[in-house]
């Protein structure tokens, strides 16, 4: 039947079913239901031919799915099952009619879920071993990665420190080397300038000496010729003023040798003497400039703070037509800074150091043989500037 009571004798089926078979070993408990949600068999006396409300589950099943739970019995149904155990596997089976597979009641079993529960155990022990397999796996895999990176870095920090040791004696052994070119650069400086001195020395005592000698002995010569003009007063006449041109170039060629003695004085003190020395012999006005505290030079630097501005003023006289000249020295984190501007014609065209006149290019040797940079800034129609920065103690300028 569909809606009413099992038979006596299908029910005696369904116990010996439950009793005496392996299915029923394995089932702890069963319900058959009809569509009206009445309980068709229950081991339970009590609940055959009893009505429930279909729940959705029960639904789903009368709808054609097998639906399968753990279930803790809260349901009214479930009473006599919850007095024996705390849950079960509870299974909704459709049973289907002979015509068309409809769906005539559904078959509810319970099962213990010890084995499945022992399964899912069983499971998370595997899951777990694999997880803790893997893992060792990878601590072993990265505690390698790390050991080889750290002994790399190790040999990597060994070689740095090798060539950082190397680095810091090549730049002692650079220093050192620098410091013997400075002393020997400052050396040749100042032997420089006593040689050139001697020879301004030796050509005003010597050759200067003879050339007075013998204009004064054309003048007597000229004397004895009488007073009518001949051609003998011609050529006494000639060579006079060839005497005389070349005692003046002599006399030139002196004062542009012999320094003034600049030991003991400061950079800003040797600039002003080069600046008087050049206005006593030329009527021309320079505008002198120093904002440096009067502290004396190393004689190697006030000779060449000397002979740079004594000789770009004297190139600033002979060539720039220039109607003003300024000088400006100054000491900046003990490097003194040399500035000679004019407002001449300049000169055309970028220098060519390599084809420069001895005046520019004997100034740039002078300051870079003590550490210094020399540089020239011109053009030509907006003047001319040089400046010349030398560090009071030998080395290098920084640009």
């Amino acid at each position: 039947p569909v809606d009413g009571v099992l038979g006596d004798d299908a029910r005696s089926e369904l116990d010996q079913l439950m009793t005496g078979t392996p299915l029923g070993a394995a089932i702890a408990s069963m319900k058959i239901w009809s569509p009206s949600g009445t309980i068709l068999y229950s081991p339970n006396p009590d609940l055959v031919g009893r009505g429930f409300n279909i729940g959705d589950d029960l639904r789903r099943a009368f709808d054609g799915e097998i639906v399968s739970s753990i279930s803790s019995l809260d349901e009214p149904e479930n009473a006599y099952e919850r007095q024996r155990w705390d849950s079960l596997i509870e299974t909704y089976a459709p049973v289907r009619g002979d015509r068309a597979g409809q769906v005539i009641a559904v078959n509810e079993f319970y099962q213990l879920p010890g084995a499945l529960i022992a399964e899912i155990r069983d499971a998370e022990r595997r899951s777990w071993a694999l997880v803790g397999f893997a893992t060792l796996v990878m601590y072993l895999v990265l505690v390698g990665m790390v050991r080889r990176a750290s002994t790399t870095i190790d040999v990597q920090r060994d070689d740095l420190v090798g060539h950082v040791d190397q680095l810091r004696t090549a730049a002692q052994e650079n220093r050192r080397l620098q410091s013997r070119v400075g002393r020997a650069a400052a050396r040749a400086t100042t032997l420089n300038e006593k040689f050139l001195r001697r020879l301004s020395s030796d050509i005003h005592d010597g050759p200067a000496q003879d050339v007075a000698l013998a204009l004064l002995r054309i003048d007597h010569i000229d004397n004895g010729l009488g007073p009518e003009p001949n051609e003998a007063h011609d050529d006494v006449t000639r060579i006079r003023a060839a005497l005389v041109s070349a005692l003046e170039d002599l006399r030139a060629i002196t004062h542009g040798l012999h320094a003034p003695d600049v030991a003991g004085v400061s950079p800003c003190d040797a600039a002003r003497r080069a600046v008087n020395d050049l206005t006593r012999i030329v009527d021309s006005d320079v505008v002198f400039d120093c904002d440096e505290t009067r502290v004396p030079g190393p004689l190697p630097v006030n000779i060449a703070v000397y002979r740079v501005v004594q000789e770009s003023l004297t190139n600033s006289l002979k060539y720039a037509d220039a109607t003003t000249r300024s000088v400006r020295v100054g000491v900046v984190d003990r490097v003194v800074e040399i500035s000679i501007e004019d407002d001449g014609q300049g000169i055309e065209g970028e220098i060519d150091w390599d084809g420069a006149t001895l005046g520019l290019a004997g100034m740039r040797e002078r300051v870079e043989l003590l550490g210094g940079t020399f540089s020239v800034d011109t053009g030509s129609g907006h003047g001319t500037i040089v400046t010349a920065r030398i560090p009071l103690e030998n080395g290098v300028v920084d640009v």
